[in-house]
């Protein structure tokens, strides 16, 4: 509770800021409100449907206009700090002009009671404004499309724009990827928001494209980033208008596989806005089929024998799953100078398998077999909540952003495994905790035309809290009897600790400068703790609390010269990654007895670093993208797995175990391309293929545990086709593929589908009704998996269910309406922990 506390300090202290920080004129982004009321001022009565037109001081034509209600009120909404005068005009009276007319960024409401008018008459003209902008601009930290251009955006949604961005892929269903890539970040107006990471593509088809006004595309994140990277961030600008208003959408599907549903609703009114989303998604029972060959030779040494074990097993899992989430996201500006904004997000979600098979076990010559089955229960849930506060200086882009969140996660697993021999039949329970507290400030200052410098500090506090009770049963799951040796408990917290500054310089003849510089300081502490097993025990693990601290340093750079359409852009950068606690829980996980895992609370950090040669260039309505780049992994974390002779119930049992270590370090070269090209006018097809290498060197006892120690080339590629049929019809054609991924001692498996869709759009693209199809020709994807090291050898191949078919259809209503397009350009965006893990705790079988 004491860092709930923290959170609401912090919140009051942001609400209570903008009455402390000094503001003066310019930056109006804010809108604010006149009114009044128009009075007859011969009968002292008001005049219902007179015309009141705002315009600027010395302008010949209105800004906008509205027309007053029954008892003569007018509310002009949506209106920028300035200096106005007023038109009133009613049939058979005179026109009254009232001036000066005055807002401020700091009160940008006038109320100008009652206006007394008599009679005369007066027309009012409309008024247009045209911008121009160029179609696409390469900055040297990001790609942006100036989508206010595209004429042919209209009547569309960001999804029809996304999908003529440079280097971004979107696919039929509305999935934005960057080079392919999905582990994007979306924001709009520079802003994280709980509705995109409940349904990004259903919140993509509620903005009407003519909101837009450019896109932003960043590859490379720069120091002012958690130092953990991903593949990109999307930044959606809208235009500098305020439309208010209430709008929506509600979307689903139906398939062999999933379905699903969502519902998006927005309302916008002055300074106020409010958004409210809610999805969920339920697949229908998908049954994988797994074989398993393992091979263990050990010679004998001291007094133990020598062993040669096979192990051989046919299993088969039932899985089905289920997710719902819900967001509120609410914010107002106060003026041009402050705002607040606020995400409460709730998510729940979960899986359940049934599975079990026949197991085969020949120790020196003899032959076991028998039966095992597992059914497990698997749930998640929590919340996030985030509080931002911005204030803005009377300078055009110098700002300050305070931002806090809280982020609680609970995950349970529960399990139950049943076997006729060798593996003992266990119950199992694991409740894992997460609270995680961020707080963090951002300040950017435009020094001048040249220069610009950003700089921030952050703290993320995380603490994990993991419950493990382990029983043994029977061979009918009756008799529980508590497991002393597995049942532990584990408390785990982690401290960061962060601060970082950029510089921008903008240079004569298009050359650019970003560099920048991030320090990050890293604290850890564990506590396991084994109460219910007692010292001396067979099994018994000495566990004492430990402590680490390490601090890194994170510099990056990128220089640029762009000439015409075309830019070079050469780049250093440097990342971490933190392991999480399945990395770091020392308690050894026996709930799959045969292959056993455990964490090393003594692991260091993966530190990264790439240099990167990048070439871009647009040939009309093409982009073509090339780059090539070196990168050094040093503390590289893999697990390793070895033979051991295990102690379970007085019995001495051989298996595997495998560790996570620091097992050296990695060099590869790497190159990718990205293409986008509009052979005929209806037709796009892109491309992208990333190629690079994979040539690890083990050191120290790792030598002896690899057996992949040359160089492996690994791949990743992505293609489609769509074609834009008359209308509203579209068709599109989109497959990927990824090879293998290697480790020191095998390989992970491969991945690739490819799919077929086609949508018809109704109501001027407001309805849409589609069909596709993943794998139509094929039931089941294989996913093979091999491992070896001195003394074992381990195959496995699953099969699992990936052919579909499924029904879709989407509507919006209404129009998204943004209060300030320039809002802060921060937010909590925690992504700096190596994955691999839920949240907290082991886990049963089908829960790691």
């Amino acid at each position: 509770m004491k860092r709930f506390y923290i959170l609401i300090v912090l919140f009051c202290i942001a609400f209570s800021a903008q009455a402390q920080f000094g503001v003066g004129g310019g930056g109006p982004s804010v809108t604010g409100r006149i009114s009044g009321t128009v009075i007859d001022s011969l009968t002292k009565k008001p005049l219902d449907y007179a015309t009141v037109g705002l315009y600027r001081t010395g302008g010949k034509s209105p800004i906008t206009g509205v027309l007053t209600d029954e008892k003569g009120n007018f509310k002009l909404d949506n209106v920028k700090p300035g200096t106005y005068k007023l038109a009133v005009s009613f049939i058979g009276y005179p026109t009254k002009f009232i001036e000066p007319v005055t807002t401020t960024a700091s009160k940008p409401d006038n109320k100008l009671g009652q206006l007394f008018i008599s009679p005369g008459a007066h027309a009012l003209k409309e008024v247009s404004v045209v911008g121009q902008a160029a179609l696409i601009e390469n900055k040297i930290d990001k790609i942006v499309y100036n989508a206010e251009k595209d004429l042919t955006a209209a009547g569309g949604n960001a999804t029809d724009v996304l999908q003529k961005v440079p280097l971004v892929n979107v696919d039929i269903n509305g999935n934005v990827s960057i080079r392919g890539d999905q582990n994007i970040k979306v924001l709009i107006n520079g802003k994280p928001s709980g509705a995109t990471s409940a349904s990004l593509s259903d919140v993509l088809k509620t903005i009407p494209a003519d909101q837009i006004k450019s896109i932003e595309v960043v590859t490379s994140p720069s120091a002012k980033y958690d130092a953990e990277g991903s593949g990109g961030i999307i930044n959606i600008i809208t235009k500098q208008k305020n439309v208010s208003g209430f709008s929506g959408s509600v979307s689903g599907g139906v398939g062999t596989r999933q379905n699903n549903g969502n519902i998006n609703l927005n309302y916008n009114k002055n300074r106020f806005s409010l958004g409210i989303n809610a999805g969920g998604n339920l697949t229908w029972p998908q049954t994988s089929l797994t074989t398993f060959d393992q091979m263990i030779n050990t010679p004998a040494h001291d007094t133990v024998a020598a062993v040669s074990l096979h192990n051989r097993n046919n299993t088969s899992s039932r899985i089905k799953r289920h997710g719902a989430i819900g967001s509120v996201t609410a914010g107002y500006e106060f003026n041009a100078f402050n705002s607040i904004n606020s995400t409460f997000r709730l998510n729940d979600g979960g899986f359940n398998t049934n599975g079990g098979g026949d197991y085969n076990r020949t120790l020196n010559g003899n032959l076991l077999t028998y039966n095992g089955r597992t059914t497990s229960h698997n749930h998640f849930g929590g919340f996030d909540w985030n509080i931002d506060y911005t204030h803005k200086f009377k300078k055009e882009g110098h700002e300050l952003t305070i931002s806090g969140q809280w982020s609680h996660s609970d995950i349970t697993t529960d399990y139950t495994s049943i076997f006729t021999a060798v593996n003992p039949s266990q119950i199992g329970d694991n409740n894992g905790k997460n609270n995680e507290y961020t707080g963090q400030a951002d300040y950017t200052l435009p020094v001048s035309k040249l220069l610009k410098v950003e700089a921030g500090a952050k703290t993320i506090q995380r603490r994990i809290n993991s419950n493990y009770d382990i029983f043994n049963t029977d061979t009918e799951g009756n008799n529980p009897v508590r497991d002393v040796l597995n049942s532990n408990l584990y408390d785990y917290n982690q401290n960061v600790y962060a601060g970082y500054t950029v510089l921008t310089f903008t240079l004569p003849k298009s050359y650019s400068i970003l560099v920048g510089g991030r320090v990050e300081n890293t604290r850890i502490k564990g506590d396991p703790q084994n109460p219910f097993q007692e010292e001396g025990s067979s099994g018994f693990q000495t566990l004492e609390p430990f402590t680490a601290s390490y601090t890194t340093f994170i510099p990056s750079l990128t220089l640029q010269k762009q000439f015409g359409s075309n830019t070079i852009k050469l780049s250093y950068s440097k990342r971490i990654q933190r392991p999480s606690l399945q990395f770091l829980n020392p308690f050894i996980n026996r709930a799959n007895v045969q292959n056993q895992t455990v964490g090393n609370p003594n692991l260091s950090p993966e530190i990264s670093q790439t240099v990167e040669l990048n070439y871009n260039t647009f040939i009309k309505s093409s982009v073509l993208n090339f780059s090539v780049y070196y990168k050094h992994t040093s503390d590289l974390i893999e697990g390793i797995a070895s033979p051991i002779v295990d102690t379970i119930n007085n019995k001495p049992v051989i298996a595997t175990r495998t560790t996570y270590s620091n097992v050296g370090v990695n060099n590869s070269i790497g190159a990718s391309f990205f293409g986008s090209i509009n052979p005929i006018k209806p037709l796009t097809i892109r491309a992208s293929i990333n190629g690079f290498t994979y040539s690890p060197s083990p050191q120290g006892v790792f030598v002896q545990n690899s057996s992949a120690t040359g160089t492996y080339f690994q791949y990743s590629a992505f293609g489609s086709a769509s074609y834009q049929f008359p209308h509203n019809f579209l068709a599109e054609l989109f497959g990927f593929t990824n090879s293998s991924r290697r480790t020191i001692q095998g390989t992970n498996p491969s991945f690739g589908i490819y799919a077929f869709g086609v949508k018809k759009q109704f109501l001027d693209k407001k309805l849409a009704i589609g069909f596709n199809t993943v794998q139509p020709f094929a039931r089941d994807k294989h996913f093979d998996q091999n491992i070896n090291s001195p003394g074992f050898t381990q195959t496995s191949s699953t099969a699992f269910p990936f052919r579909s078919f499924g029904i879709t259809f989407s509507y919006s209503f209404g129009k998204l309406s943004f209060s300030n397009p320039n809002q802060q350009k921060k937010g909590v965006n925690n992504d700096d922990q190596k994955q691999g893990d839920q949240a907290g705790g082991q886990g049963g079988p089908g829960g790691r």
